[in-house]
């Protein structure tokens, strides 16, 4: 009787095959070496030649191996019929376990079943292979619900097996694939059910067993040509590496982010082990688990994820030079993919060293934001036993590497600190080393056709400045530094520097009709209006800190009236540029009638306030000695902190978001009417 293959989609009657054949036809025989051959042709259209298919015929030899694929499945059922005829009741011993849901668990896996070894358990595994076969096919094909529908079927045929050395990569690789799936189509916790499953099989089965498996492509393979026990643990521990890289993103995607670090990280040391990466996607993917490392504040696993990056990445090779590039395509490519790459390690590094810099700050600073002296010397007394506790980190730590990369990753790691810099000496290192990575970064993503990452790079850039400034203990060198910051944002805000010329897809892609090139004010005050928002208010605060600076410095004079004409001038200009930035900011978020809102956006609530406040305090700060002037400043000042008073008042969500600048602005809308009055009088009594 003819036995019809529904498989997905309907396969093609296998009825011509249907003869009795023995024992799924013997290793050695004509019809099992057509079988093998069919097979191996199947894999390498799906591996190989599938990498030359046209543009207009993307799945041309995938397609082909489908159909192979097929004709082997048919010839391995034909085979079936046959066996059942020849050995019918001959395996009453082995039960089929009841029928369950296929959900990807694993509870009677190990218990239930015919035996791996058994001519049942092969039969079964060898269905199921090409089940799961067609099923990749169909997905690479995207196909997705008849690639899942064989896949299926491959779990149900692996239910009528116990697990065992013959059909263990199996189990994992059909599980992995329907995680992926389900992934796909952001069902997390259906592919989470089945990662974990095949997750469970690989730590079983090594606890139980153990032994290197057979992998599935030798159930189509002559015996000649079977895999050795090294290739064959090799490829077993692959499949379950990508187990791990798979729970990995569903992990960050259920935002488990402490578990999905710890499988990324595994991820990369098993494949460094088993050698099984590509240089450039393995040192991105490091780096980019460094980020998390740092915003939990490890340091040291941060730090030696860059250190493996930056080694890793260098095992890809040198850049080709810009004539090889013109020469040839293929050179051209691969400059541009090493030095991108590269460029975005270095941000990575930018990040880790800013951060370094800013968490010291804020465990040294004290409740004014200055240098807290006493907590200094607390923490540099307690810093050898900090050095202790690091080496014992480093010697628990999961580290990267192999002996060929060790050395060279520790001496990567030691060019920079993981513990808090605590001085500005130690400060200065890390600076460097990020301001070396700036420069770094900054070959790649330059102004013309990266705009949005150039800018991002000089606001690194002024931050690494700025948490520098503050370990400096001699104010004028602060006030330098912080000059550097407004030279390398002030003329991009401003539209007087290379932004004003160039286009950027990132950028523009939020927007609609973008010109390629505009004029200045065109392009500066509609395209970019959010890039200019922040620039604004970091420039306003970066002259705020600068006029601080100032006014500190003529503090420890004996009053104003000591300041010579210079230094007046000077500080009147930080005290006007400041506000002038957060006027700007003010400005932006005006309507086109320049009518302010007046309901402002949860993400800009804090940032316009707080400018409204830092306006009236500088025009409060204005040195004049003209009474007309100092009343205009004053009466300026009353306007600003009347606004932030008043629209709290209106807005109850207001508050919480500036409790200091809320308290402050009550008080000086108090106290400034009575200081106005003052003056006014004595305009009055001079007049």
């Amino acid at each position: 009787m003819a036995v019809k293959c529904f498989v997905g989609i309907l396969l093609p009657s296998c009825s011509r095959m249907t003869e009795k054949k023995t024992n799924m036809a013997s290793i050695n025989s004509v019809e099992w070496r057509s079988i093998c051959d069919k097979f191996t042709n199947a894999q390498r259209l799906t591996e190989t030649e599938s990498r030359n298919d046209p543009e207009n015929d993307p799945f041309r030899s995938k397609y082909k191996a489908r159909e192979l694929l097929r004709e082997v499945y048919c010839s391995l059922k034909s085979f079936e019929a046959g066996d059942r005829e020849e050995d019918a009741g001959g395996e009453n011993c082995e039960q089929r376990p009841p029928d369950q849901p296929v959900d990807g668990q694993t509870e009677d896996a190990f218990s239930k079943g015919f035996s791996g070894d058994s001519p049942a358990g092969m039969r079964a595994a060898k269905l199921g292979a090409v089940e799961y076969y067609l099923g990749v096919n169909h997905v690479d094909t995207e196909e997705l619900s008849a690639g899942q529908e064989h896949l299926m079927n491959c779990m149900k045929m692996l239910e009528k097996c116990r697990v065992s050395s013959e059909n263990v990569s199996l189990f994992i690789h059909v599980r992995n694939q329907l995680g992926i799936l389900w992934a796909g189509r952001d069902e997390t916790e259906t592919a989470q059910g089945f990662l974990e499953s095949a997750e469970s099989i690989y730590h079983r089965y090594m606890k139980e067993d153990g032994r290197p498996p057979t992998d599935m492509t030798e159930y189509f393979t002559t015996e000649e040509n079977l895999l050795t026990h090294q290739e064959r643990t090799k490829r077993f521990e692959l499949a379950y590496t990508h187990t791990m890289y798979y729970l990995a993103q569903v992990y960050k995607n259920l935002g488990e982010n402490e578990r999905a670090a710890t499988y990324c990280h595994s991820t990369l040391q098993r494949q460094l082990q088993l050698n099984q990466f590509s240089p450039m996607e393995w040192a991105l993917n490091a780096a980019t688990l460094s980020q998390y490392y740092i915003t939990k504040g490890r340091y040291m696993e941060g730090r030696h994820c860059l250190a493996a990056a930056t080694v890793i990445s260098g095992l890809a090779g040198e850049v080709p030079s810009e004539a090889a590039a013109q020469e040839s395509e293929t050179e051209s490519e691969r400059r541009e993919h090493l030095q991108q790459k590269r460029a975005e390690i270095a941000r990575c590094w930018i990040k880790y060293c800013l951060n370094l810099l800013q968490d010291a700050k804020k465990l040294l600073e004290d409740n004014i934001g200055e240098l807290d002296t006493d907590r200094q010397d607390e923490l540099k007394r307690a810093r050898r036993q900090e050095e202790e506790e690091e080496e014992k980190g480093r010697k628990s730590a999961l580290l990267f590497g192999s002996e060929d990369t060790f050395d060279s990753i520790a001496s990567v790691e030691e060019k920079v600190m993981c513990l808090f810099p605590l001085d500005f000496t130690e400060a200065r290192t890390v600076f460097l080393v990020g301001q070396n990575y700036v420069t770094q970064a900054k070959e790649y993503f330059q102004m013309d056709g990266y705009v949005t990452d150039h800018i991002e790079i000089l606001q690194d850039h002024s931050s690494l400045f700025r948490a520098l400034a503050f370990f400096e203990e001699d104010l004028e060198r602060r006030c330098k530094m912080h000059k550097r910051r407004v030279d390398m944002l002030e003329p991009i805000c401003n539209g007087t520097g290379p932004l004003t010329f160039y286009s950027d897809s990132k950028v523009f892609g939020l927007l609609v009709d973008v010109p390629s090139v505009c004029s200045s004010a065109d392009l500066n005050s509609r395209y970019y209006l959010l890039i200019r928002r922040q620039l604004m208010f970091e420039l306003a605060e970066t002259y705020n800190e600068m006029m601080d600076l100032k006014l500190t410095l003529a503090n420890r004079q004996a009053d104003n009236h000591s300041l010579d004409g210079h230094t007046i001038k000077k500080f009147n200009h930080l005290c006007s540029a400041s506000a002038k930035y957060f006027q700007m900011f003010l400005d932006s978020l005006c309507s086109p009638e320049g009518k302010p809102p007046e309901h402002l956006e949860e993400e800009v609530l804090r940032p316009a306030l707080v400018a409204r406040f830092r306006v009236a305090r500088l025009h409060s700060k204005l040195i004049s000695s003209s009474p007309p002037v100092q009343l205009e400043n004053l009466n300026r000042a009353l306007e600003n902190y009347k606004y932030v008073v008043q629209y709290c008042e209106a807005h109850p969500e207001a508050p919480a978001a500036v409790e200091t600048e809320l308290e402050l602005s009550t008080e000086m809308v108090g106290l400034l009417p009575l200081k106005i009055n003052r003056l006014k009088s004595r305009m009055a009594a001079n007049n």
